[in-house]
């Protein structure tokens, strides 16, 4: 069988793996702190009898856009958006030390700073635990400071939010949207970092892009299919004239 058909289907496997990553992207261009994720094709040589005249078009995602999205002032004191490079520290669902660019906190009922999704943000010592009948507000180098409802005059630091700048190179994006350090050590504080309270990061998903990519994607399969007819076509013809009579 002629590899034209292995190299069409292949193709169109991952064109398909593609669009998957684009829909992605696309579904989240509204979700705080979003950094889209990139894939690239990349050509693997076809070894085998014969001359290597053709290749393999594989898919590979290289890793996720980390450049800022558009600030949104909220005016919610636990709204916070980091500006430039940056990201706060939270503690996933396993245990570890992970890292996000969505900045939108809440109060859990045990008194612990969170996020909308549940989980523990972490500051410079540990855990950040707001006490009773707190009002809270946060500085621009991460401080969090409290002030008791009815002693508006008293201000107390609670802690500070561990805010990381580690090197786009040294970061990759897992399943479930947060930021890890590929050594998987703990990423070290870093006192440039500043944020802005009353404000959320958004997606950096261009929407527009994203549809463009979404139709020409479409487009690339749609090729791959008619490559596959038209080998299929060819072998067709092929049997019937190397048959029995066929000549």
């Amino acid at each position: 069988m002629d590899r034209l058909i292995y190299l069409a289907m292949a193709g169109a496997q991952q064109l398909l793996q593609q669009q998957a990553v684009t829909a992605h992207n696309l579904a989240n261009a509204g979700t705080t702190g979003f950094k889209a994720e990139t894939a690239a094709f990349r050509v693997a040589p076809v070894t085998g009898p014969g001359l290597p005249t053709r290749a393999y078009a594989l898919d590979s995602t290289t890793g996720a856009d980390l450049s800022s999205g558009t600030l949104q002032a909220t005016g919610r004191d636990l709204d916070i958006a980091i500006e430039g490079p940056g990201m706060f520290t939270v503690e996933a669902t396993d245990g570890t030390e992970a890292y996000t660019r969505a900045g939108s906190f809440d109060v859990s009922p045990d008194g612990q700073l969170v996020t909308r999704t549940g989980l523990t943000v972490l500051g410079e010592g540990g855990p950040i635990t707001i006490p009773p009948d707190t009002k809270i507000s946060i500085g621009r180098d991460g401080t969090v400071s409290g002030t008791q409802y009815g002693q508006s005059a008293t201000v107390n630091v609670i802690g500070r939010l561990k805010l990381v700048n580690p090197p786009a190179a040294d970061v990759q994006k897992g399943g479930d949207g947060l930021f890890r350090l590929r050594s998987g050590q703990p990423a070290e504080a870093d006192e440039v970092v500043t944020v802005t309270a009353g404000a959320l990061e958004g997606s950096n998903v261009n929407a527009v892009a994203a549809m463009v990519d979404m139709i020409n994607l479409a487009r690339n399969f749609d090729m791959q299919m008619k490559l596959l007819s038209n080998a299929d076509a060819n072998e067709q013809r092929a049997n019937t004239l190397l048959g029995p009579g066929g000549g």
